[in-house]
C-alpha cells in the first residue's frame, strides 16, 4: 500500500505552491504522504473529487474557482466554513460512505500571519478591500480579534453592505461598516488588507492617500516575486507592507493540522518559498 493521498484541486492549478508546502511539512514532521495537484475541468469538480476519493484520497485543499462547489459537496461543515460560505479544505472519512467534512482555513491563516508579523488587532482600525469570497473567509476571525472599527470597501457599495449585514450579528454596535471606495473614511487606518483581485490584474485601486501613515500596515493577500501594485502604492507613501505568501503557508499549516493532528513549523517553509520566488 502506498502513502496516503492528499492534494490540491483547482483550475488552473499549475502555479500552486501547495504541493511544495505540504511535502515540506510532511518531511519536517516525518509523515509519509503523497500530495499532488489536480486539474479539474470547470464542469467536472465533483467527478474529479469522487475519483480522487475512490483512489483512497484522504483530503484535498480547494482553490479557485471551486470553493463554493466544495461547500455544497460537504455533508458536514465547520462553523467557520459555514460563516465563510466557502470550503478550502476537504476531509474524507475512512468509511467510503461517510460524509465529507469541509473547513475553511483562510481566516486562521491570515490571523496567524498577522501574529507572526507582530500586528495587533485589538482596538485598531482595519480597512478590508473587496467583498468577495476572500473577504468573507476572513471577516469572522478579524471581528473576533476585537478591532475598534472594520470598514469593508468594494467597487460595488451594495455588495459590501450586503456582506457586512451578513456578519452584523458578530460585531459590536458601530464596529462594522461598509460602502464603496468613495465612502472610505479619509483618516489613517492601522491595517489595510487587499482581498480584491486587482493586484493580479496589475490594477491600482482608487484609494485616498489619507488612509496611510508610516505606522499603517498595507497587507495584500496576493504575492509574487516583486511587490504588487497595491504594495508599491503604499510604499510610496511610507507605509509598512506585507504580501500574502505568509497567509498561504499558514492556512496550509492549518489544513495540515486538520488532517494529521500535528502543527508544523511555518517559518522555515515560508523562508524557503520566499527564496525560491526571489531567485526567479
Amino acid at each position: 500500500m502506498g502513502a496516503p493521498l492528499y492534494g490540491v484541486i483547482g483550475n488552473p492549478i499549475g502555479h500552486s505552491r501547495s504541493p511544495a508546502i505540504h511535502r515540506a511539512f510532511a518531511e519536517q514532521t516525518d509523515i509519509a504522504l503523497q500530495y499532488d495537484a489536480l486539474l479539474a475541468p470547470l464542469d467536472g469538480f465533483e467527478a474529479t473529487v469522487a475519483g480522487f476519493r475512490a483512489a483512497g484520497g484522504r483530503g484535498l485543499n480547494v482553490t479557485v474557482p471551486f470553493k463554493a462547489q466544495a461547500y455544497a459537496l460537504c455533508g458536514v461543515r465547520t462553523p467557520r466554513a459555514e460563516r465563510a460560505g466557502a470550503v478550502n479544505t476537504l476531509i474524507f472519512p475512512a468509511n467510503p460512505g461517510g460524509l465529507v467534512e469541509g473547513d475553511n482555513t483562510d481566516g486562521a491563516g491570515l490571523l496567524a500571519d498577522l501574529h507572526r508579523l507582530g500586528v495587533p488587532l485589538n482596538g485598531r482600525r482595519i480597512l478590508l478591500l473587496g467583498a468577495g469570497g476572500a473577504t468573507r473567509g476572513v471577516l469572522e476571525p478579524l471581528l473576533a480579534a476585537h478591532p475598534a472599527e472594520l470598514f469593508i470597501a468594494n467597487r460595488s457599495p451594495d455588495k459590501a453592505q450586503a456582506l457586512a449585514q451578513d456578519f452584523l450579528a458578530l460585531a459590536q454596535p458601530g464596529q462594522l461598516r461598509a460602502g464603496g471606495f468613495a465612502d472610505i473614511p479619509p483618516a489613517p487606518f492601522d491595517l489595510i488588507i487587499n482581498a480584491t483581485a486587482a493586484s493580479l490584474a496589475g490594477e491600482q485601486l482608487p484609494l485616498p492617500r489619507a488612509i496611510l501613515t508610516p505606522a499603517t500596515l498595507a497587507y495584500d493577500m496576493a504575492y509574487g516575486a516583486t511587490p504588487t501594485v497595491f504594495l508599491r502604492w503604499a510604499e510610496s507613501f511610507g507605509a509598512q507592507t506585507a504580501d500574502g505568501l505568509g497567509m498561504l503557508v499558514e492556512q496550509a499549516a492549518e489544513s495540515f493540522w486538520r488532517w494529521h493532528s500535528i502543527r508544523p513549523e511555518t517559518e522555515p517553509v515560508l523562508r524557503s518559498l520566499r527564496e525560491t520566488l526571489q531567485s526567479r
